[in-house]
């Protein structure tokens, strides 16, 4: 996990860039990025099949090699197809370790600490994450992009190392355990579709933040952008010990996790209450604070969706669990930038942040929703 995050966000932003001083448009470097993410959600539905049929070993395997061998080439030439070919192969291989390797996490945490456990993983692959991604673009800027090429695709390669000592789950799951099944049950779409409204400010926040702060410190935005990702972190943690220790001190069972669907409103409203902060935009202070309650919100929402869609199904869906919360990350966060554009051009900035926290806070009912499923549905036992 943390090779594979150092990886992807060590190029996440510098990738652009070499494709800039490359000699492409702004446009054709941006589409870079949009390369990365399409592929990224296309092969989100697949990995449960490839799981199924190849095991979890060879498919993390595969997505490390496709996520570390194209970086290395990019240290190689700086052609424009070839840079595009890399940011899909990389998207794909991004996904496939998300999917493959969260799946295959769950199953080796302890049923009763699996809130606390996904939290541990959310520290993991935070930490590098949020390290990451600056330091791309200042190697870049000092050391040139070789180095950020070739310390991005050893980050990946080095996992390899790893799956020797990893459970090969070979996948035992049937249709009616698919990614088809997923998108039909209830009790799955509904955390998904909440932590997809949340993944939708996410979206605008690191995309329009920037632009909205403009009048304000130059250093704002940038503080912002370092504090909601680290805020999310210790929400994620917050949340997992929290939601933990009430299911097992009221006696809930291993599959019901009713204390962390509790905390579905609070992260919901808590994140609500940050994008309102953010729409004073002439204020460094509420920008900042605005970021934090988010990134609390938000972190809480990542923990709490997680942990009771998996405690929904069982251990032979892990992996369809796991795509569809990772297309409602990625799906958000697309719909999010797109929409949030069309909207703030015709109503400023400010009054855009107020619609966006009346959208979250609209979201607080299918979060009840969300939670009565909970406590209704049946318990599932996992190992």
């Amino acid at each position: 996990m943390i090779g594979t995050a150092t990886s992807f966000y060590l190029l996440l932003s510098a990738v652009p860039l070499y494709a800039r001083s490359a000699g492409a448009s702004t446009g054709l470097a941006g589409l870079t990025t949009t390369a990365l993410t399409l592929s990224s959600v296309a092969a989100y539905p697949v990995t449960p099949r490839l799981m199924a049929r190849y095991g979890s070993r060879a498919v993390l395997a595969g997505g490390l090699l496709a996520l570390g061998l194209p970086a290395l080439a990019l240290a190689v030439t700086a052609n424009i197809g070839l840079i595009l070919a890399a940011c899909v192969i990389r998207g794909a291989g991004f996904a496939v370790l998300c999917v493959a390797g969260g799946a295959l996490t769950v199953s080796l945490i302890p049923a009763r600490r699996r809130g606390e456990g996904l939290a541990l993983v959310g520290l993991v692959s935070g930490v590098p994450s949020v390290a990451a991604l600056p330091l791309g673009v200042w190697l870049a800027g000092h050391l040139g992009y070789r180095p950020v090429f070739a310390a991005g695709g050893l980050a990946a390669l080095a996992g390899l190392a790893s799956l020797p000592w990893l459970p090969n789950a070979w996948g035992t799951s049937t249709r009616a355990d698919g990614m088809l099944a997923a998108l039909r049950n209830p009790a799955l779409i509904r955390p998904a579709a909440l932590f997809s409204a949340t993944t939708m400010a996410v979206g605008i926040i690191v995309t329009f933040l920037p632009l909205a702060v403009t009048h304000a410190d130059a250093n704002v935005a940038a503080l912002a952008l370092l504090v909601q990702p680290a805020a999310a972190i210790a929400g994620r943690w917050l949340a997992g010990r929290r939601g933990d220790r009430h299911s097992n001190q009221h006696g809930a069972g291993p599959g019901e996790k009713r204390g962390s669907a509790a905390l579905l409103v609070p992260g919901v409203l808590t994140a609500a209450a940050g994008v309102l902060a953010l729409s004073l935009t002439a204020a460094p202070a509420a920008v900042i604070a605005g970021a934090a309650v988010f990134g609390l919100g938000f972190g809480v929402t990542q923990n709490v969706t997680q942990t009771v869609m998996y405690d929904r199904v069982p251990e032979s869906a892990y992996g369809a669990s796991s795509a569809l919360w990772n297309l409602a990350y990625d799906g958000g966060m697309g719909l999010g930038a797109a929409g949030f554009g069309v909207l703030a051009l015709h109503t400023g900035y400010p009054i855009a942040f107020v619609l966006v926290a009346g959208v979250l806070a609209a979201a607080v009912l299918p979060a009840v929703l969300a939670a009565v499923a909970g406590a209704r549905a049946p318990t599932v036992r996992t190992k």
